[in-house]
């Protein structure tokens, strides 16, 4: 069977409506390709060019799969994979003869619909999807040899009208539906997760990261949410030092729990975290979390044991006036005062020069968070290049750095004076949007403070650069760099740069609402949120129970519908006989039933007496039954069918019972 010409039209439609999401994360060849593909299908409809021979579609194979490989280095694993499955997707356009290639090639669009989302799975790609699952409906309608599936719009009106009556489905497929976990999981794309923080730390690293506006994650807070300057976000500690690089060590991987005290009022909120690829999670000190496969690690970070590969949603408590380890064993001792054999002389110096000075732990913290309020050290995302010794130079010539310079150098010069310190890593502050009460923290939040450690007291947190720039502490970065005007200097047309423009701001932070509603409603439910929330509605039930209950009342729920849609004990396989059927029961509730034996013309000749206001749509009927049924008239069911319609919208909406 030929494909039909709007068929045809829209397969092209939705080929290029599916490939345009990925076009941001696809190889330039893969434009090419379809183009080349949907002009060379064209002209065979137009009976200008042939199909591909069997030399020339492994040709084309060979070379989308040479051209994958080179583009990604491989032909294993998830971007490789997209790329092969569009390449595919494209390629059948041009062996498709019959209806059924065109069926395959309509259900692999659904499927290419899908892989979209592993990319992007905010709502305007969701809301965007329908538009080329619409068009492959159109495809899929068009295949039909009908009078509508000759008509483009109306083909297209239909599909939308379907996609319309199955969202209630949807609906209360999401709704109810088990959520499961994955059977397997997928690499992160290379395109995600491409920006934040590391497992190790050099100077540089977070000035490159301040230069980034993506988001890392966004905090709601049960209560009042808490000043800027108390936001310190903990991702990881860094307690190695090669000097260089700040890491962290796999010492507390292996270490028992952390050992705090609970002090001080708890804050409660909860976090979305978008992808990270990384297994550690951002909470305030000192947190606990009822998700699962997540513990609270030796040095105080949240970690999971699998990384964070799609946005995440947990529940936190924080004490921040915990008690944090008053008693420091031996080996994380020894690695809290780790540094290396050589180097940084003027630094050690210093740093010897301080104990003598001050003998006391706190005296000697205040001494250098002092020295670096009282000399004219700068905040800056420019800093100069350092030498050899980058400590030394940092401290006593260029003295220009970022928030990683100043806790770098601080924890280097208080371990050299033998107080326990390391280096933490995470995010400071985050904007605050009064039109969903949460904060929302970006990647130029990304900060390091220092911890020290002092016997009574355990681990207390210190932030040199509030004492050097207390702006980017109190009111972020934007306002810390307000005179090199250097805040995502590489984003021009971010709107985050105009946020003096108070209607352009207010509409960023109402549209940022909305897609924080999607991710915590949709993308956020899951097991435990859906079984937090029927059981609102059902009372406290087990999940196992929740689950059996579900899938079998859903199952006879669909069992249902299927019946009374389908009702198969009222089937035929001769449709002129069921249509006559129904027009005797039509005729028979308003008082004139079909005699025994009595002939189709006899029966409606006699009722168009009866009722003699229908006799003309009775007459219609039973017409076109004769005429289909024995005079070999080529009418089809669906006219058979309007009759009936004709004759049922003309009888009264009462039923009536008429005098034989």
């Amino acid at each position: 069977m030929t494909i039909p010409r709007v068929s045809l039209t829209w397969l092209l439609v939705a080929q290029l409506l599916v490939i345009i999401p990925h076009l941001s994360h696809l190889p330039f060849w893969i434009i090419g390709l379809w183009l080349g593909s949907a002009a060379w299908r064209i002209q065979i409809f137009r009976m200008r060019a042939r199909y591909p021979n069997a030399w020339a579609k492994g040709a084309l194979m060979l070379a989308a799969a040479v051209g994958v490989l080179v583009s990604r280095g491989s032909l294993v694993g998830l971007d490789a994979g997209v790329v092969l499955l569009i390449a595919a997707f494209v390629l059948k356009l041009l062996e498709m003869r019959t209806r059924r290639d065109a069926l395959v090639l309509i259900f692999l669009g659904f499927f290419v619909v899908v892989t979209a989302y592993l990319f992007d799975d905010s709502m305007l790609m969701a809301f965007y999807s329908l538009l080329p699952v619409t068009a492959l409906l159109a495809a899929l309608i068009g295949l039909q040899q009908s009078s509508l599936a000759a008509q483009p719009w109306p083909t297209a009106r239909l599909a939308g009208s379907l996609m319309l009556q199955a969202l209630p489905v949807m609906l209360l497929l999401f709704i109810f539906f088990p959520r499961m976990g994955p059977l397997w999981s997928l690499p992160v794309p290379n395109d995600k997760a491409t920006t934040g923080l590391s497992d190790s730390m050099a100077p540089a690293d977070i000035a490159d990261l301040s230069r980034s506006a993506a988001l890392a994650f966004r905090a709601s807070f049960d209560g009042a949410t808490p000043p800027r300057s108390e936001l310190y976000w903990r991702a990881l500690t860094l307690d190695r030092f090669d000097g260089r690089r700040w890491s962290q060590s796999d010492y507390a991987e292996f270490a028992p729990g952390a050992q705090w005290q609970k002090r001080g009022e708890a804050l409660n909120y909860s976090i979305v975290m978008q992808p990270s690829g990384q297994r550690w999670l951002f909470a305030l000190d000192v947190a606990q979390t009822n998700l699962e496969q997540t513990r609270l690690m030796s040095d105080f970070r949240l970690q999971r044991r699998q990384p964070v590969d799609r946005s995440l949603i947990y529940q936190v408590s924080s004490w921040p006036q915990a008690l944090r380890e008053p008693q420091l064993a031996a080996g994380f001792m020894h690695r809290a005062l780790q540094l290396p054999a050589q180097g940084e002389p003027r630094s050690r110096a210093w740093a010897e020069q301080l104990k003598r000075d001050y003998p006391q732990p706190e005296q000697l913290v205040q001494a250098l968070l002092s020295h670096f309020n009282r000399e004219p050290y700068a905040y800056t995302l420019r800093p100069p290049a350092l030498g050899v010794n980058n400590i030394d130079d940092f401290l006593f010539e260029t003295r220009s750095g970022f928030c990683a310079h100043y806790a770098g150098a601080m924890t280097f010069v208080l371990r050299a004076a033998g107080i326990p310190a390391r280096v933490v890593a995470g995010y400071q502050g985050g904007e605050f949007n009064p039109a969903g009460n949460y904060v929302q923290v970006r990647q130029f939040d990304a900060h390091a403070w220092v911890e020290y450690w002092q016997a009574g007291r355990g681990w207390v947190s210190v932030d040199p650069t509030f004492q050097v720039a207390p702006e980017r502490i109190d009111q972020g970065l934007e306002e810390a760099l307000a005179g090199e005007q250097s805040f995502l200097e590489d984003s021009p047309f971010s709107p985050l740069r105009y946020r003096n423009l108070s209607w352009l701001n207010e509409l960023r932070l109402a549209w940022d609402n909305v897609n924080y509603g999607w991710q915590r409603w949709v993308l956020g439910y899951q097991s435990q949120q859906q079984l937090e929330f029927l059981q609102r509605w059902l009372g406290r039930v087990d999940a196992q129970s929740l689950v059996i209950g579900l899938v079998g009342g859903g199952g006879v729920l669909l069992g249902m519908l299927a019946l009374w849609l389908f009702k198969p004990w009222q089937r035929e396989r001769d449709v002129q006989q069921r249509l006559f059927r129904r027009f005797e029961a039509l005729l028979a509730r308003h008082g004139v039933p079909r005699h025994p034996g009595e002939g189709p013309r006899d029966y409606a000749a006699r009722a168009g007496l009866l009722l003699p206001e229908q006799a003309q749509a009775i007459a219609g009927f039973a017409a076109a039954f004769e005429a289909q049924r024995y005079a070999g008239q080529m009418l089809s069911a669906v006219q058979l069918r309007q009759r009936l319609k004709a004759l049922r919208r003309a009888l009264p909406w009462r039923f009536t019972r008429v005098q034989p």
